[in-house]
């Protein structure tokens, strides 16, 4: 299943590269992390591996483990995604006019056997709601 999510940050490619990178202040605007914490010694690069404490009903429910594969500051990053999802999280930035575009996609499978696909197919509509809400909640952030 792929979901993907563009909103317009009214800053520099630079800056939206340095609020999406502060691990532990994805918490404050990514919806379903509660806590977000680095476990690799790099903080940067590909490599660095994160405990993302997350939430299910806006319950703290399970951690999931994570790891970057791409860095091109500033311009896109992934992770692979280690818990109950599988796939990747890829954000990319691009400089526009009013600021950066911010394309958030995730490309993941849900690691249920038998019933992956269904529980995926009811799923995509609560990612979606997360990424864009979590998005909304960025842009908020780079206005204060």
């Amino acid at each position: 299943m792929e979901v993907v999510r563009t909103v317009v940050l009214p800053c520099a490619p630079a800056r939206a590269w340095e609020l999406l990178t502060d691990w532990e202040g994805q918490a404050s605007w990514m919806r379903d992390a509660d806590r977000v914490t680095v476990v690799s010694p790099a903080r940067e690069g590909v490599g660095v591996r994160l405990a993302v404490r997350t939430r299910l009903f806006g319950i703290p429910a399970f951690i999931e483990p994570m790891e970057v594969t791409a860095w091109e500051p500033p311009r896109r990053l992934v992770v692979l995604h280690g818990g109950p999802l599988a796939g990747e999280g890829t954000w990319s930035l691009e400089p526009v006019t009013a600021g950066t575009r911010f394309t958030w996609t995730e490309r993941v499978r849900l690691r249920v056997p038998v019933l992956g696909v269904v529980a995926a197919w009811c799923y995509r509509p609560v990612l979606g709601w997360l990424m864009g809400r979590g998005q909304r909640d960025l842009l908020a952030r780079v206005r204060r």
